[in-house]
């Protein structure tokens, strides 16, 4: 079995179900089967894709997602979502680094296009306006075979060298996460879940798009996010019943009036560690649980969740779904008892294949059979684990990795830098935000406003600081080690 397969399967059981809700507009199964199959065709003739080929997928939220990302699949193709967000540079380097020629988009990304076909050459770009005039006669095509140990998608997540790392993740790997997911969400095909965060993100990939897909239930594909009733009326309008989304959201629907109709059955916190004074604020005003869950793109990506049935811990990430370990390791691969810290390690049919031609993270990453995920916690007597900090020096903003290296290397790179550093400060609706310190060259003077300025003109607008501090210096340890730790104890003050 395959992605596409069981897609395939899906549809042709429910040809006339609704599978999105996108404003007025509905689409059923066999309207999205319909067109996964003449992309798949259009894809293997017009654009020559092979299996194992890589495709780009370059979109916002829209309906069009559902049918690319399967098209490809079908076409035998490998998914290689890249975030809306990111700006042509960051774009054309996961292009380059995953051998992307063919690229899916949309007409609002027009104006990147030209920089990017500069920059990976003999790129050919589809955009889903042009899907409706595709004339490939379809009823012909077979898709090629494809296993569940054949690679289905290349998500592009942070590394250690601040350049995003592409996490391989095979067809069995996502089959083996929706499963698991469907027996610890009790997911039906009564269900319909409500999709708000972007489609690229892993998170939402599986547990919004796949998970949903797969099992025969319904996707209500929210187009706008503000202000949070616009969200509460759309879930009443089409009785949604499962809402994932990242903390930040979960507070503004705290303090939204849902009234006594609401439909929701279930919550789920996923992309970033859930706030106790989050989850507090929202089991006081809402009549509906609110799971905090625990994943991460190389594990395709849930891998804990508190469990349904209860009990929930706050400040727990729950215990591992079905099909999955978790344990928590020392340094030297010990596996250490309940109470000790150490690393949360991760053993499954969920995990990574491999980094997309990067063996030696890959060997860093994953030892002796175990995903070593960079987090730090420890587990409770009870099995729940807890995490406690991250051995990566990285942020979390909105639920997307933003690794400090990637934004020093920028800021390095203005007139006058000659030492910068970023940490993360905690935000209320972001989860986190980054903040620089940089201290000048001698004689120089630097102006924050065109610095923040410099920097958002090469990276994606949540990478952006939201503030900078100027130093004559910056602390560093006696190998001239920057300290970070003095920095957050400044940003404190």
């Amino acid at each position: 079995m395959n992605l596409a397969d069981a897609f395939a399967h899906s549809a042709c059981r429910n040809p006339d179900k609704i599978a999105l809700f996108w404003g007025d507009d509905e689409f059923t199964y066999a309207q999205f089967h319909s067109r996964t199959r003449w992309l798949a065709a259009w894809l293997a003739g017009e654009f020559k894709v092979q299996p194992g080929d890589r495709v780009g997928l370059w979109l916002k939220n829209c309906p069009e997602f559902v049918p690319a990302y399967f098209g490809v699949l079908a076409a035998g193709g490998v998914v290689v979502p890249i975030n809306n967000f990111l700006k042509p540079d960051e774009v054309g380097y996961i292009l380059n680094d995953a051998g992307v020629d063919v690229l899916i988009t949309d007409a609002t990304m027009a104006e990147a296009l030209p920089k990017l076909t500069a920059l990976r050459a003999n790129l050919r770009v589809i955009q889903v306006e042009e899907f409706a005039q595709a004339t490939t006669d379809a009823s012909g095509f077979v898709s090629p075979a494809r296993g569940s140990g054949d690679l289905a998608v290349l998500i592009y997540t942070s590394g250690t060298t601040g350049r995003p790392k592409g996490a391989m993740l095979s067809h069995g790997n996502l089959l083996h996460n929706v499963a698991s997911c469907r027996v610890a969400l009790n997911a039906t095909d009564l269900d319909r879940f409500v999709v708000l965060l972007p489609m690229f993100h892993s998170f939402m990939m599986t547990v919004g798009v796949l998970l949903p897909l797969l099992t025969s239930c319904a996707m209500v594909l929210v187009r706008s996010l503000h202000p949070p009733k616009n969200i509460v009326a759309e879930i009443l309008r089409r009785r949604a019943t499962i809402l994932p989304a990242v903390p930040q959201f979960f507070r503004a629907l705290a303090n939204v009036e849902a009234g006594p109709d609401f439909p929701l059955r279930l919550c789920i916190s996923g992309g970033a560690p859930l706030p106790v004074e989050i989850l507090r604020e929202f089991n006081a005003r809402m009549p509906i649980p609110l799971i905090e869950g625990y994943g991460l793109s190389e594990a395709s990506p849930v891998v804990s969740l508190n469990p349904l049935a209860g009990p929930q811990k706050a400040g727990s990430i729950g215990v591992p779904i079905s099909g999955v370990e978790v344990n928590v390791q020392d340094d030297t691969g010990r596996h250490l008892a309940p109470g000790e810290t150490g690393e949360i390690c991760v053993r499954g049919g969920n995990v990574m294949l491999a980094y997309w031609n990067q063996p030696e993270e890959t060997a860093k990453t994953l030892v002796n059979g175990w995903l070593r995920t960079g987090d730090i916690g420890h587990r409770d007597t009870d099995g729940y684990f807890f995490i406690t900090d991250r051995k990566k020096d990285m942020l979390l903003v909105n639920g997307i990795n933003v690794y400090p290296r990637e934004i020093e290397e920028i800021l390095y790179q203005f007139p006058g830098v000659k030492e910068a550093a970023v940490i993360g400060m905690p935000d209320a609706r972001r989860g986190e935000q980054p903040m620089a310190f940089v201290a000048a060259t001698e004689g120089a003077t630097i102006d924050e406003k065109a610095l923040l300025g410099f920097v958002r003109e090469r990276l994606a607008d949540y990478k952006v600081p939201r503030h900078v501090r100027i130093l004559t210096t910056l602390p560093r340890n006696a190998t001239g080690k920057i300290l970070k730790t003095e920095l957050r104890k400044l940003a404190a003050e």
